[in-house]
């Protein structure tokens, strides 16, 4: 039975999670093309806490849960995306290795100075476009379809997953932790990136 009707609870915190990736990611692309054209680099810990950023929050707060609760029911009531499905979730490693290259580069650059910058800067971009295609796959292809194929109980199930799996976060403070995070990364990159005055 489709439920087109049904608003998901899960639907709108993986969105909600995707802005959040976005921004930061939006504000490494600020950086790192403003550096390119000759401005003055950013202190290295907004580049330090926007990495961080995504080297955890993707791998311990939004991925687990798509691929152990959304993805895993969309594959017992259609066979139409498991390959996007698969893609999707070995994308999920590769990002976290991604991530991890991307900080190895900025220690680079951190003690090499300029020379290595190039380098940093093709990471940045290169993470930058293959994150926002598997967001855009996500959104564009999978939930549409999810929409179509699951039932309400499969998406009463899933919302409640994801509902447990934010009070676990909640209860262990990891939550709070990444919230406080973004906020710091908020405040201070430039707007329309951030709250803080631009460069």
């Amino acid at each position: 039975m489709a439920t087109r009707h049904v608003h998901p609870v899960a639907v709108d915190i993986i969105q909600h999670e995707h802005e959040h990736l976005s921004a930061v990611i939006q504000g490494m692309l600020y950086f790192v093309r403003g550096i390119d054209k000759g401005a003055p680099a950013p202190d290295l810990k907004v580049f330090r806490a926007m990495l961080y950023y995504i080297a955890e929050y993707p791998e311990k707060v939004h991925h687990p849960k798509e691929d152990k609760f959304l993805f895993s029911k969309i594959k017992e009531r259609t066979h139409q995306l498991d390959a996007e499905l698969d893609a999707l979730i070995d994308q999920h490693s590769k990002g976290e290795l991604l991530a991890h290259q991307l900080q190895d580069a900025l220690l680079c650059y951190e003690f090499n100075g300029a020379s290595a910058f190039p380098h940093f800067h093709q990471l940045v971009e290169q993470y930058a476009k293959f994150y926002y295609s598997h967001m855009n796959m996500e959104e564009k292809t999978i939930i549409p379809v999810a929409r179509q194929v699951l039932n309400i109980n499969d998406w009463q199930e899933i919302d409640q997953a994801f509902i447990e799996n934010r009070k676990q976060l909640d209860d262990a403070g990891e939550r709070y932790r990444y919230e406080q995070l973004f906020s710091i990364i908020v405040n201070i990159s430039p707007a329309p990136i951030g709250i803080a005055d631009p460069l």
